[in-house]
């Protein structure tokens, strides 16, 4: 993939043509089409960047991650562990109970509000990840 077919599926993604994304950056004519046969510059990258939300590594297709704060696979992975350190222990202290039951101990019919809890307390830890990204990440790190 080059860097005119990332700017051109991003494009897509926003539902705007590249003739369009050059007049609201204020860019010449179909400088962005010339993206196919050269390196851009840096300040067009930028700008390009800024305006998708993007990092200028993504545009350049040095990386599949779009944000600096998306999660990686090892983000995935020290989620799933913290989820299932949080699930151990809601299990075996008792804090989570239904009916003064535990999670394990739930009916068939009750299994769907035990996967209801794990979904949210899932995407709360993969939430609490992605802002400490943001807030935390010195700007040097933010390309």
């Amino acid at each position: 993939m080059t860097t005119f077919d990332r700017l051109k599926s991003l494009c897509e993604e926003q539902k705007i043509s590249i003739v369009e994304l050059e007049e609201k950056l204020g860019f010449g004519r179909n400088s962005l089409y010339g993206w196919k046969k050269k390196i851009p510059n840096g300040a067009n990258l930028e700008k390009v960047a800024d305006y998708f939300g993007v990092s200028v590594d993504y545009l350049l297709c040095r990386t599949e991650k779009k944000r600096y704060f998306d999660l990686t696979e090892k983000d995935e992975q020290d989620i799933q562990n913290e989820l299932q350190k949080m699930i151990e222990g809601l299990s075996t202290s008792g804090h989570a109970a239904f009916d003064g039951r535990t999670l394990d101990e739930l009916s068939e019919e009750e299994l769907e509000d035990r996967e209801l809890l794990l979904s949210s307390l899932e995407n709360s830890l993969r939430l609490a990840k992605r802002v400490a990204k943001q807030k935390f990440t010195p700007k040097k790190y933010r390309k």
